[in-house]
């Protein structure tokens, strides 16, 4: 495909055949995929128009929009400013503390100006690396987008990480500077930061300088020379800066898998054909109007989801978001109820885990709070179980709301499967299809498509332009990891389990080493899940299997019980008998769990995603593994003890 000029223009979003909505001219994606992708694209502001939209020819490596070049940030801040949008509020901050912060997008480009210049006084050149941990603040903001100004690929990593998990990423990026703040505000409390990052960096000679932003104003240790504070360097630095286009195939981030043992493991994603995606899905998904939405994603920063849905793909958008620094609890459970009736937010997009903690804090905590700007929901994460769903409908989204479930990864960059707002007949707890221009199977062991009504492994079995252009520094790692499942097919294996139901629509069931085999039955951890979660009495589970000499594996599972049912279970009533047989109904006398551990909590980390590998450890009676990057390790010496002193709560 020759350049054209359009493909440098924004275009309509008008409907297609189908009545989806595509952006871009008219016309079916499954009737010529790669010229959909070059109408998505077209949506972005190229300063060269691309030679061709895929090249396949080393693959597993692809080349999207060859010959494209292009700016990431002028894509996200500045061409909305030129276009007379430099008064629409990109960024509604608010800190847990209570401050606040309206940022408007001329405000965005003269920061991210300034930052830009920062890191050029500091001597970083294309193609350097940039660690960044930071707290949900706006400089998270301003740091990623100045490094995609300037070519200079980052490493975000989450503001929890321990100071070793931060350090085995600063090392495997090879990063010359480190952005990071005095430190951040967790559950009212302001915790250290630059303490721990120091820890992180105490060995690692690739750090020529620690930039640090003053946030919570506690004393910090110092090393004159290396260390810089933020409001000193950035503050003096011109707000003007003119920014250079990239190929389209440039590094714009390398981001660590979350849950990584060993050698991290670095994804990496390029510039085109990531934006374009994120850009996309990001306006279909959500049916986003840029003159009329308050979106809100509340995953943090550290993660894909904030890389995609909070940075690149709201602000290439134009969108006016929510920026929330704090826990979903502080000062009082009502606290994300209390932001979305503030700034009206129309577009909410969490995960199922704080939709379960909503359920577990109770229906009178959203009523208190006038709800009605929702007009859609997301859900991202993990598959959503249906009662959740409905839950999530009937109380957040006022009972019409669509909830659309997003199934995605890390490695794919943008959302992948997902119901679009506006199709009927919503199907709680099923991802639906792939979305125009993506084309997913499930498939068997030998990779031959299953029929309806059968599970298997989740592939994609077609490039994409977000998908990610390797593991940083191991190409033999990104084949085997991803590739080598399928090797004949060429498929990309998720590594999620999936089935078809009878009208073809896919239901997630989890990662695959979340499928028991119990005597010789699949049984999948989120179908235990949600059977025990649509009892009255649970308001959050998860499931394990275990090894057991007789079925080969077990089921154990870990519950958490609303209010009256927890009340009742303190005063020595027995529920575990009725959550088996529950289980069995639901599913079939084979799905009860061996063992039912009632617990106050489970053990999640700070973004809420819980870690059922030590859950598994537990279970298999192993030493509990790494619990640093939970939010509360003492919840696993509390399960631990339970389970080893046989606790009447379990069965």
């Amino acid at each position: 495909m020759s350049p054209r000029s359009d493909h440098l223009v924004r275009t309509e979003s008008p409907r297609s055949a189908d009545g989806v909505a595509v952006p871009g001219p008219s016309g079916s994606a499954a009737d010529d995929r790669l010229a959909f992708w070059a109408r998505q694209a077209g949506r972005l502001h190229w300063d060269t128009g691309w030679s061709e939209v895929l090249d396949w020819s080393d693959a597993p490596f692809a080349r999207w929009f060859g010959g494209g070049r292009l700016n990431v940030a002028y894509n996200c801040v500045d061409r909305h400013v030129e276009s007379g949008h430099g008064d629409q509020v990109a960024f509604h901050f608010e800190g847990e503390p209570g401050d606040t912060r309206t940022i408007t997008y001329a405000e965005l480009q003269r920061e991210v100006c300034r930052t830009a210049n920062a890191l050029l006084a500091l001597g970083l050149e294309t193609g350097d690396r940039v660690a960044i941990q930071l707290p949900m603040i706006p400089e998270a903001v301003f740091a990623m987008l100045a490094c995609a100004r300037l070519g200079l690929p980052h490493s975000v990593v989450f503001g929890g990480f321990s100071p070793a998990a931060l350090r085995s990423r600063v090392e495997d990026a090879e990063a010359r500077l480190l952005i990071t703040s005095d430190g951040q505000y967790r559950r009212g409390r302001a915790e250290p930061m630059k303490a721990n990052t120091d820890e992180a960096t105490a060995a690692t000679p690739c750090v020529e300088h620690v930039l640090v932003v003053r946030r919570t104003g506690m004393e910090v240790p110092w090393t004159d020379g290396r260390d810089l504070w933020w409001h000193e360097l950035v503050g003096n630095q011109s707000d003007r800066h003119t920014p250079e286009s990239f190929d389209a195939e440039h590094p714009l981030f390398v981001l660590y898998t979350s849950g990584t043992t060993g050698r991290p493991k670095g994804i990496l994603h390029t510039s085109g054909g990531y934006l374009t995606q994120a850009a996309y899905t990001h306006n279909t998904v959500f049916d986003l109007d840029p003159d009329s939405d308050v979106y809100w994603c509340t995953a943090d920063i550290g993660w894909i989801t904030g890389h995609s849905y909070i940075v690149y793909g709201p602000l290439a958008n134009r969108t006016t978001s929510v920026l929330y620094e704090g826990t979903p609890n502080t000062p009082h459970e009502g606290r994300h109820f209390e932001i979305v009736e503030r700034y009206g937010v129309s577009v909410y997009y969490t995960a199922p885990t704080l939709v379960r903690t909503f359920m577990k804090w109770g229906e009178d905590v959203p009523a208190r709070h006038d709800l009605s700007s929702i007009r859609v929901l997301g859900s991202v994460g993990e598959p959503i179980n249906p009662e959740a769903w409905r839950w999530y409908r009937e109380h957040i989204g006022g009972g019409r709301a669509p909830v659309v479930d997003t199934w995605w990864q890390t490695e794919t960059g943008a959302v992948m499967i997902a119901p679009l707002p506006d199709v009927p007949a919503a199907k709680p707890g099923s991802a639906r299809t792939p979305l125009p221009g993506i084309s997913a199977k499930v498939v068997d062991h030998e990779g031959r498509e299953v029929a309806k009504g059968e599970s298997g492994y989740l592939v994609i079995d077609q490039p994409w332009p977000s998908m990610l252009r390797g593991v940083w520094g191991d190409d033999e790692r990104f084949r085997e990891t991803y590739w080598s499942r399928f090797p004949t097919q060429g498929y990309y294996f998720a590594g999620d389990g999936a089935r078809y139901d009878e009208d073809g629509d896919i239901w997630l069931l989890g990662r695959v080493d979340d499928v028991m085999n119990v005597s010789g039955h699949r049984i999948s951890t989120a179908e235990v899940e949600s059977a025990l979660v649509s009892h009255q009495a649970v308001a959050e589970a998860a499931v394990v299997g275990a090894s057991d000499a007789t079925t080969g594996q077990a089921i154990v599972a870990f519950v958490i019980l609303r209010g009256a049912a927890a009340d009742a279970a303190a005063d020595g009533a027995d529920v575990v008998p009725a959550l088996r047989e529950h289980v069995g109904q639901e599913i079939g006398p084979i799905a009860k769990p061996r063992q039912i551990m009632i617990v106050p909590e489970l053990p999640k980390t700070r973004s809420g995603k819980i870690m059922r590998r030590l859950l598994r450890d537990v279970a298999e009676n192993r030493e509990v593994g790494d619990v640093t990057t939970l939010a509360d390790a003492s919840v696993m010496e509390r399960i631990n003890a339970g389970l080893g002193g046989g606790s009447p709560q379990t069965g």
